[in-house]
């Protein structure tokens, strides 16, 4: 029987776990706040929304907009005027602050849009794609797909505090895990990641090799190992704190469960939503 809850027969093939970058990182960072997230229903409330997230998001609609109008309104003016119909007052601490924010968004894009060719078109924007390995089947969305020198490019947008850099770049699975997605999906060569950080400016990036993409490959499938056993081990009687125990620590002060564990309540004070805003000059 799987974890799951359905017979394996002798001679099946190996039901794959269904992935996704998000989740694979929820487990590893805390199985307490996985089990919240993807196995209690009804899902536990969520803390408030979070201010950085909303800058990010109305950026990222902002871009995703913008490759949408036909090739001659593609000006920083016009993604300026999409940041500001995407935009929300969520998660800030006032309306002042809020304000202060989305000039300061607009002003990113004013710098980043000139760098883009409007009449080079992506071959995809928040675009869905898939793999499976030997344990996984994994999905994402992709912020951007270029099309370069034969290849197709992974581009992710950043908007926190600290300009992206090729280690991170390198070290990211979920960045990994889109390269594999981007070959199986489109069919097509990819090896190369960037990271775009809008409030400075900066490109950071990584070219995968097969030995690169295994090594994340195999860490994901070992994180889904742990995620099966521990279901399992949950469906066959555990408690749910010996199945997925709390990682108790700083990032318990930012949350989404922090008001359903009073471990994480216990082990760092709650932040305030804006706190995770770049630092204001």
């Amino acid at each position: 029987m799987t974890a799951g809850g359905q017979l394996e027969m002798p001679g099946m093939p190996r039901r794959l776990f269904p992935a996704t970058p998000s989740k694979l990182a929820t487990f590893s960072d805390c199985p307490r706040r996985y089990r919240m997230a993807y196995l209690d229903r009804p899902t536990p409330p969520k803390g408030p929304p979070w201010a950085h997230n909303t800058v990010g998001s109305a950026v990222h609609a902002a871009l995703r907009s913008w490759w949408e109008l036909p090739v001659p309104q593609r000006t920083p003016r016009a993604a300026r005027q999409l940041l500001y119909g995407h935009w929300s007052d969520t998660g800030f601490a006032d309306a002042e602050q809020s304000a202060t924010w989305r000039a300061r968004a607009a002003g990113w894009l004013d710098e980043y849009v000139p760098t883009l060719d409007p009449a080079d078109e992506p071959v995809g924007t928040e675009r869905q794609v898939a793999a499976t390995t030997e344990r996984l089947a994994v999905s994402g969305r992709v912020d951007r797909i270029d099309a370069r020198d034969g290849e197709l490019v992974v581009v992710d947008y950043k908007t926190g505090r600290r300009p992206s850099t090729e280690d991170e770049a390198r070290g990211s699975p979920a960045l990994a895990l889109y390269v594999l997605g981007v070959r199986r999906t489109l069919r097509r060569p990819c090896t190369r990641v960037e990271l775009h950080h809008l409030p400075t400016g900066t490109v950071a990036s990584f070219e995968h090799t097969d030995r690169s993409l295994a090594n994340h490959v195999r860490r994901a499938e070992d994180v889904a190992e742990d995620i099966t056993a521990a279901t399992a081990a949950r469906e066959a009687g555990a408690g749910d704190d010996e199945a997925f125990p709390p990682v108790p620590g700083q990032q318990c002060g930012w949350c989404d469960f922090r008001r359903s564990c009073p471990t994480g309540q216990a082990a760092a004070p709650a932040r305030e939503t804006w706190s995770f805003l770049p630092v204001e000059e």
